[in-house]
């Protein structure tokens, strides 16, 4: 559920609870006051980095600097993808782009100070799926 359904799920009910009556309207001036302003921040973090490809592309540039043809080896994305997905990881402010032109022109993708607060996310779900992934044990 993306944030704007979330507002709008939100703003319905507090319209329901408004038609139901006094009792209704004194709980959705209650739910009013308790709602934040903005959309759910968890909500938010899994819209910038939710898919599937942008957490392997994450995950990979942990290990540091890559260029183009070595995440896409490392990912098995294919080349559409990859340039999509760093292209949006760029946008968002978790990956950097240098460009070296000496010959051969190379781009070398990393992580920003953005991208590389997410390590010890990365290592809370690789604990959990160990401790709750019966496939991890093996």
């Amino acid at each position: 559920m993306s944030s704007q359904d979330l507002s709008a799920a939100e703003s319905a009910e507090t319209a329901e609870a408004a038609d139901s009556g006094a009792d209704g309207a004194t709980e959705a001036t209650a739910t009013e006051a308790t709602t934040p302003d903005t959309p759910c921040p968890v909500i938010d973090s899994i819209e910038q980095i939710g898919s599937q490809w942008r957490l392997v592309v994450l995950h990979e540039l942990l290990n540091g600097e890559a260029r183009f043809n070595e995440l896409k080896r490392e990912t098995d994305a294919n080349a559409r993808t990859l340039s999509r997905v760093l292209d949006d990881l760029q946008e968002t402010g978790f990956v950097d782009r240098r460009l070296e032109e000496d010959s051969p022109v190379a781009t070398y993708y990393s992580l920003t100070a953005k991208g590389e607060s997410l390590a010890p996310v990365f290592e809370e779900i690789d604990d959990w799926a160990h401790e709750w992934l019966a496939e991890c044990d093996a």
